[in-house]
């Protein structure tokens, strides 16, 4: 389906478009499948893993906070620039398909907010723990994470270049974990 959906939209790829790329038959879709709308859910699923898992593996605990957001920051651009239509497609089609769509969106957001959160520290000690000094708050992580899905998906629509993104969004990403940090030590 992802390529159908790079090529045309979502709405504009149907059933047959998917088994005509995927060499299978209608039947072999409808047997992994209950419809179009549930093969773009699993194609965003798998889609968001693969990034998630990017994005883990770029950072390490041993780099400080500002190498670990560079890293998280360039697996993430890496995986949109990797297919841009892809993302775009989701991030303005997905909510078409209703609660479904939505709860998705969310449960991914979610998800990029809670590994942000969950950034391990440059003394490897981690920083799990409601109110810990130096820890990155929830609401701000989703903040974060739902700026640069707009920030990504706008320029993608005005044709920018995805790299052009990156050193100012790490500069603003940085500032927020910065002044949130600041605020988390300060009620210590």
């Amino acid at each position: 389906m992802g390529i159908s959906v790079e090529e045309k939209g979502f709405r504009n790829t149907a059933v047959s478009d998917v088994v005509r790329i995927a060499r299978t038959s209608r039947r072999s879709f409808y047997e992994h499948f209950a419809d179009r709308d549930a093969c773009f859910l699993a194609l965003f699923e798998a889609t968001t893993e693969e990034m998630m898992r990017a994005i883990r593996r770029a950072v390490r605990s041993r780099h400080t906070w500002d190498e670990q957001v560079d890293a998280a920051l360039e697996a993430y651009f890496a995986s949109v620039a990797a297919r841009p239509k892809l993302f775009r497609s989701f991030t303005r089609e997905l909510p078409a398909l209703g609660e479904a769509g939505a709860e998705r969106q969310r449960t991914a957001v979610a998800r990029f907010a809670r590994t942000l959160v969950e950034l391990p520290r440059p003394d490897g000690a981690g920083n799990r723990g409601q109110g810990a000094a130096g820890q990155l708050g929830a609401d701000a992580a989703v903040i974060i994470v739902g700026g640069l899905r707009e920030l990504t998906v706008g320029a993608l629509e005005r044709r920018r270049r995805i790299d052009e993104l990156r050193a100012n969004a790490a500069t603003i990403v940085k500032a927020i974990i910065a002044a949130t940090m600041g605020d988390a030590s300060r009620d210590s």
